[in-house]
């Protein structure tokens, strides 16, 4: 407190007044004072965070307390301006997202699509809190939209703690891709260290990727992690968590996927389900799966004709056919399937009939195993004998071999899969292949020592078949391989080498086909291989080398190789082997056919012709070829989803061909049923395209055009984060060196910073662009909001220099664009929230300058001559030279500027922040909750009010029964009554939310900071003799050459076809936004226009000016225009591209005057 003061008495405080001494090393402002007696009061007062807090003030915390700014009062304005701009530019940045509204996108490694922009922007970020399914088809980029929404949340200081639940397989690609794209580290949750710290590991962790099964099927992690809140959830491939309803008793069969995802909608305050498929077909189940983002909305088991579906506001689903790039073309390519049918050599047909006559006698024998488990696993065996048998001559021989000697050596039982050909990815797949082979070797149905005898004997005979096969080398399907790659199809129509992915289902014909293409391409480099065993390090070495090595031509995979790797390098695919579930083919195809693929993409499916499997393979291809159209390329992944071939899986047809495929009943049952299921397919495949899809209109696609161009505008990458960063960090004594272009070397972190940051970084930069440094092997740190580095600057930076906002300080302005009088900048900070102030909706900074010659009554046109920027304009404001202090303590003696400064003009700020900012925007956000609120509202009150009617009529039911002596043993009328007596609890508390889900909060808006601007034309008035009227005049004669620059330039522009539009005066950054209305991506271009008398033989540009000219690099002009003497007609008109881009603009250097010569003769005609 000041010792000059007196001590502060009770009748001295009031509404609206800021103090310091309540909280400390922080100014507060009092919202009421309530009187308790003549000494004591309770006061409510609102903190620098926005928070609201009571407090008792006795006498002796009274006398801690100090006004801060008081009507008559002139704050000090002594402030060191430098340290002013670093702290008000770190909390700008602190705060990114409340100016940079795509801040995620801009300080990431990702070039977002409209579908994606739209999602995150428009769809997850305005729903809090957050219950949604994202459920748009595979291959979308639906990662990358998760990505972007959780680092939104972070740098909106809306995320602390995030869990990622994930299939197994997935879980090193999601971190990966998390840390490289986004530069967000999330730890992998592992089981053999999850005790090491003896605490909670959930707890422990605040950014964590777990493994869906590790965490489901063990009770003990779900206790554990049942006890930790989370503010965002995210399940990927969520379809997983589907449950279906019990007959008996009308309730969900809780499968242990779905208790996991039960338990994180109760613990996550936002909740995110991904997946591509989430309707299997059945209503039911697809209802029960949605509640879990609103258990209230889809309770009870689902009634055609009493239940709705109506997932608005819940879901988005969008398919492949319809997204678009920003260009409005498909952002997907056409993509062809051909079907290439062979007929096997008589050697083959030899073979294939001699095995499957085996492989139908064990059935045969199979089918009297009374052990079920047994059964099942010599069946298993069978099937996958069959199949390798399809697959090549080589794969068969050596399963017949293996068999035999195993057969020889024990009879010991292993156990099958469940499922073979829907193995989900989080089986591991070297795991997988070895279960599969244990199997196929071992598993027999034979009963005795006599019939093992017989049936290795019977094996002998095959081997020995297939030996002759493989021996005369008369492979029909390795022939039909052969001629597609001699077909040139690995030669582009520019002789560039294409490169083909083959599918096989087995690793000896993996291997097999790995010699005979080495062979036929004479390259041992031409050929590379993944398989399940297969380490994931090495994959992805493999994968690069197939994506970026021009020798490599072919990449040889099982199913493996499906699991997390996108290979849109490629687009050419041949199913060796089709998988026996339809799905896998659209999974195979999906690796090549995603976002990133550029050419039509090309799939060749082998099937020997006159086989009994082939036949069936055969008809269901040329089924789907006529159907090519309506289907889209799509109808594998539907047929694929359910039981689609009356009621059973395609391999159950395939079975059936292959034991009774001989019968003439049974091959007119297999195509009538394959015909039919194709047909209604189709059907299916509508309806489920009708599931609250989104369609992207071109009106859509111009919005989305629209949000992206405005945000652009407002970014802060690279410009302004590089001109805060550098000096700030130099001032904590952290060393810093420009390396090669773009790239920086920070030498040394200070200690004050490493418990955030690390000691050294080799090579960091500013700009996306380059954090792929040609020529290295390492990726440059992207210093951007988010990375430690940057954020334990911002940190500190605050907190040292907090205070000086608060102080004030003086600026001098010198632009061109200079204000007649003093003004006063300040720092306001809006926000609205919801939840309790849990839930932040609106965040705004403003930067509001009030002139001394304005009207600052808030309600005459133009605000009264206020100007407000979301740019700061004391960027470009420089600090007062030594030798302009005194003149400007004189300009402050002058009777009217005191008389000026001492009106509260903070009352003004905060009524006009209230007024144009906070009440406009509380009034939309109002009416868009309170819609929102009302259409769940309805929507939940028919479900539980249709459930309680249910419930009560199964009451009278129930106790008609017992009373006749039938009482329901697994239900009874208590039970009925206890479930009545739930649901009007839940609809009564449903109610309740309802009411204050529309109840915002808006704080009142705060003055972050103030600061005093001088025109630089005021201090040349009082520093020379004469220089008051030369200033005016050089200010009419500028003015003069700036209205005659700009008119040239808008002129330009249009003579180009493109719509300028001219910005205020006061604009920061560019003085010119111009639209081409031809521009299919609708880019924006910005001209910073500079004007001069022929012969001048200087410019001026400011912080602000470069800054924005690195942000927008192609996109933006500066324009010179030579101002003749004699008239606009002989005006001359230069642009310049990339003029500043060698710049650095920093916070100690505010403007610089450039050679007019140098940049005139780099430019040229309008562009």
């Amino acid at each position: 407190m000041n010792k000059n003061n007196p001590p502060l008495t009770l009748d001295q405080l009031r509404d609206g007044q800021r103090v310091r001494g309540i909280v400390p090393n922080q100014t507060v402002t009092i919202k009421h004072v309530d009187r308790l007696d003549d000494v004591t009061a309770e006061v409510i007062y609102c903190d620098e965070a926005g928070h609201y807090s009571p407090v008792i003030l006795t006498p002796d915390r009274l006398a801690r307390v100090e006004i801060v700014t008081e009507s008559g009062d002139i704050p000090a304005f002594d402030g060191n301006a430098d340290d002013f701009r670093l702290v008000a530019e770190a909390l700008r940045i602190t705060y990114a997202a409340r100016h940079d509204p795509m801040v995620a996108v801009n300080s990431s490694d990702v070039d977002p699509l409209p579908h994606q922009i739209r999602a995150v922007y428009e769809e997850l970020l305005p729903r809090v809190p957050l219950r949604f399914l994202l459920a748009d088809d595979p291959g979308a980029g639906k990662t990358i939209m998760a990505g972007l929404y959780l680092k939104e949340l972070i740098l909106r200081s809306s995320c602390e703690r995030a869990i990622i639940v994930v299939p197994g397989g997935l879980v090193e690609q999601w971190r990966d891709e998390l840390a490289q794209k986004f530069d967000l580290h999330f730890e992998v949750f592992n089981a053999t260290s999850d005790d090491s710290t003896g605490k909670n590991p959930f707890e422990a962790h605040p950014y964590l990727i777990v493994r869906m099964d590790q965490i489901a099927r063990n009770d003990r992690l779900m206790r554990l992690l049942e006890q930790v809140k989370w503010d965002v959830a995210i399940v990927d491939e969520a379809h997983r968590m589907a449950a279906h309803y019990s007959l008996w008793a009308g309730e969900i069969n809780a499968t242990k996927r779905f208790k996991l995802g039960q338990l994180l909608s109760e613990t996550a305050h936002n909740f995110l389900l991904m997946t591509a498929t989430p309707h299997s077909g059945k209503e039911e189940d697809f209802q029960s799966f949605m509640s879990l983002l609103d258990r209230d909305r889809f309770e009870g088991q689902y009634r055609q004709g009493i239940h709705r579906t109506d997932t608005k506001g819940l879901m988005r689903r969008m398919v492949k056919e319809d997204l678009l790039t920003l260009d409005g073309r498909p952002l997907f390519p056409e993509r062809r399937a051909y079907t290439v049918p062979y007929e096997l050599s008589r050697a083959e047909r030899d073979l294939y009939e001699q095995v499957s006559d085996y492989v139908r006698d064990e059935m045969g024998k199979a089918d009297a195993i009374q052990d079920g488990k047994r059964r099942n696993n010599v069946g298993f065996a069978l099937m996958v004998l069959q199949r390798r048998l399809a697959s090549s001559p080589e794969a068969i021989l050596r399963s017949l071999e293996r068999r035999k000697a195993k057969l020889r050596r024990s009879q010991r039982e292993y156990d099958a899969p469940n499922d073979y050909d829907s193995a989900v990815s989080e089986t591991n797949w070297a795991e997988l292949e070895q279960q599969v082979d244990e199997v196929v070797d071992r598993a027999t149905a034979a009963q005795d020592q006599v019939q093992l005898t017989h049936e290795i004997a019977v094996l002998d005979g095959l081997i020995a078949t297939a030996r002759r096969v493989r021996n005369q080398d008369e492979d029909r399907k390795w022939v039909e391989l052969r001629k597609i790659l001699e077909s040139k199809v690995l030669t582009g129509t520019n002789g560039e080498n294409r490169k083909i992915i083959i599918f096989t289902e087995h690793r000896d014909t993996l291997t097999y086909l790995e010699d005979k293409i080495t062979t036929q391409l004479g390259s041992t480099d031409a050929v590379v291989t993944i398989h399940g065993g297969t380490p994931r390090h090495l994959r992805q070495a493999i994968r690069e080398q197939f994506a970026h090595d021009p020798r490599t031509l072919v990449l040889l995979a099982t199913d493996a190789a499906g699991e997390g790797l996108n290979l849109q390098r490629a687009h050419l695919m041949v199913n060796y082997d089709l998988p026996w579930n339809p799905n896998r083919i659209e999974q195979r195809f999906g690796r090549i056919h995603r976002i990133g693929q550029r050419e039509v993409c090309h799939l060749w499916n082998l099937v020997a012709h006159n086989t009994r499997e082939g036949d069936v393979f055969n008809r269901l291809l040329e089924k789907i070829e006529v159907m090519s159209e309506a289907y889209n390329g799509n109808l594998f992944n539907v047929l694929g989803d359910t039981d689609s071939f009356d009621g059973r899986p395609l391999k159950d047809l395939l079975i059936e061909a292959i034991r009774y495929g001989d019968q003439p009943e049974t091959r007119q049952w297999l195509d009538k049923v394959i015909d039919a299921s194709v047909s209604k397919g189709l059907d299916e495949l509508r309806a489920k395209r009708a599931l609250s899809e989104d369609i992207f209109s071109s009106r859509e696609l111009d919005q989305v055009r629209n949000t992206m161009r405005d945000a652009e505008e407002r970014k802060l990458q690279p410009g302004f984060i590089r001109s805060f960063f550098i000096p700030a960090f130099k001032r904590l004594r952290g060393l810093i060196d420009k390396r090669e272009s773009g790239c920086y070397k920070v030498t040394y972190v200070p200690p004050l910073l490493r418990d955030i940051a690390s000691r050294q970084y080799e090579c960091v930069t500013f700009d996306v662009d380059y954090k792929h440094p040609a020529g290295t092997h390492h990726d440059a740190a992207l210093i951007a909001p988010g990375h430690p580095l940057l954020d334990a600057v911002l940190v500190r930076t605050t907190e040292d220099l907090k205070p000086t906002l608060a102080q004030g300080t003086i600026f001098v302005d010198r632009s061109s664009k200079q204000l007649a009088t003093p003004a006063l900048l300040y720092i306001v900070e809006q926000r609205i929230t919801a939840g309790g102030d849990k839930d932040t909706l609106y965040h705004h900074f403003d930067y509001l300058l009030v002139p001394q010659d304005g009207d600052t009554n808030v309600n005459v046109p133009n605000n009264g001559g206020v100007t407000v920027t979301t740019t700061p304009p004391f960027l470009d404001y420089d600090t007062p030279k030594e030798e302009e202090r005194a003149i400007i303590q004189n300009l402050m003696r002058d009777p009217m500027l005191r008389s000026w400064l001492r009106k509260d003009h903070g009352r003004t700020v905060t009524l006009w922040a209230t007024r144009e900012g906070i009440q406009p925007r509380m009034k939309e956000l109002e009416q868009q909750r309170r819609r929102e609120t009302q259409r769940v509202w309805d929507q939940v009150e028919n479900r539980l009010t249709t459930e309680i009617n249910y419930w009560e009529r199964m009451i009278s039911e129930l106790r008609y029964q017992e009373r006749n002596g039938h009482a329901n043993q697994r239900l009874g009328s208590k039970d009925a009554a206890a479930k009545v007596a739930d649901l009007e609890q839940r609809l009564e508390l449903r109610k309740r939310e309802k009411e204050q889900a529309s109840w915002l909060n808006a704080g009142t808006p705060l003055i972050r900071g103030v600061a005093l601007v001088i025109p630089g034309h005021l201090i040349d008035a009082h520093s020379a003799p004469n220089a008051k009227k030369q200033a005016a005049t050089f200010a009419k004669e500028t003015q003069e050459v700036e209205r005659r620059a700009v008119e040239a330039a808008l002129a330009a522009e249009r003579a180009l076809g493109r719509v300028p539009e001219e910005m205020p005066r006061n604009n920061p950054g560019f003085d010119i936004r111009s639209t081409d209305p031809a521009d299919p991506l609708a880019h924006r271009y910005y001209l910073e226009v500079k004007g001069r008398i022929a012969g001048s033989n200087t410019f001026t540009i400011t912080n602000s000016e470069i800054n924005f000219a690195q942000n927008h690099k192609d996109t933006h002009r500066l324009v010179l225009v030579s101002v003749h003497p004699d008239g606009p007609e002989f005006d001359e008109v230069r642009y310049v591209m990339h003029a500043f881009d060698d710049m650095e603009a920093s916070m100690s250097t505010h403007s610089r005057n450039e050679k007019w010569s140098h940049y005139w003769g780099q430019g040229g005609a309008p562009v």
